[in-house]
């Protein structure tokens, strides 16, 4: 993987068939209780809170095939449906930050089942809630892709899926060095059904047939990432794709608790997000 990867420095229409597979659209979502505009960027209160009546939260062990168990940050829909979809959540340098277990809780409360594995829990790390300086956890991120154990981490998260919530199908989505270990763990496998890449590393492409639908939501002026090198990466794909560069948008431009969030874009991905897994992860598509 490209070392760029952990750093942080065509929206699709079509049309959604609903039988049985009714979520919340994001605007009910992003509501009244939602954090205002003006406290974005920097550490909030979150879009869903941990006591939302609508979910359940939990803190499960997951148990890969190797490296020992680790943690993870799981929350589903307190009244949940029968063949519903799950996702996995794959975190950014910052690890299972608050951030990153906001997003699992907001696919919750739109009626997913959603887990994001703890990826550096053997290596003793930083608590990223609130943090600012990458600095801290670039070693960190460095020795967890040098074990190599993200895929079989990711693996058993999808298993926790199955077995906890019989969940029939699943999608992935990462943001950042996230991202990169999506596109990895999707190459060469039918574990997922659908993936969405927010910025994640393309060069060298991963090795493997992609089968997934992947969405892909990229910034214009990410200097790690250069758009046309993710836009030759998208047009190689034949499974179904599509990509959004942001003219506006840099480099995780979808964490609303750091500087580098820019609201018209994540708030646009995040829609473009909720459209493709409600068309790909639909029960009877």
């Amino acid at each position: 993987m490209k070392r760029d990867a952990i750093d942080p420095v065509n929206s699709t229409s079509a049309e959604i068939s609903r039988r049985g597979f009714t979520l919340l659209s994001s605007a009910a979502l992003i509501g009244a209780a939602a954090p205002s505009p003006q406290t974005l960027g920097k550490p909030h209160a979150p879009f869903v809170a941990e006591d939302d009546p609508d979910i359940t939260v939990s803190r499960p062990r997951l148990t890969p095939a190797r490296g020992g168990e680790i943690g993870a940050y799981a929350a589903s829909p307190r009244q949940r449906k029968d063949a519903m979809p799950g996702i996995v959540v794959v975190q950014a340098i910052w690890g299972v930050d608050a951030q990153l277990r906001d997003v699992v809780r907001r696919f919750a409360k739109l009626g997913y089942d959603a887990v994001a594995p703890a990826l550096y829990d053997r290596l003793n790390p930083p608590s990223g809630d609130g943090a600012a300086d990458v600095n801290l956890f670039r070693p960190v991120a460095q020795k967890m892709l040098e074990q190599g154990l993200q895929s079989g981490d990711i693996k058993a998260a999808r298993e926790f899926l199955t077995t906890q919530y019989r969940n029939p199908k699943a999608g992935i989505i990462g943001f950042c060095m996230g991202g990169r270990v999506v596109l990895e763990q999707i190459a060469g496998t039918t574990d997922f059904a659908a993936a969405s890449v927010f910025y994640g590393e393309v060069q060298p492409p991963p090795s493997g047939t992609i089968s997934a639908a992947v969405l892909g939501s990229y910034g214009a002026r990410d200097t790690s990432i250069k758009a046309q090198d993710a836009r030759a990466f998208f047009d190689s794909l034949s499974a179904p794709h599509a990509l959004k560069i942001y003219d506006e948008a840099g480099h995780a431009f979808f964490d609303d608790t750091r500087a580098r969030y820019v609201e018209s874009a994540a708030n646009d991905a995040w829609q473009r997000t909720i459209d493709w897994f409600m068309r790909y992860l639909n029960p009877s598509h």
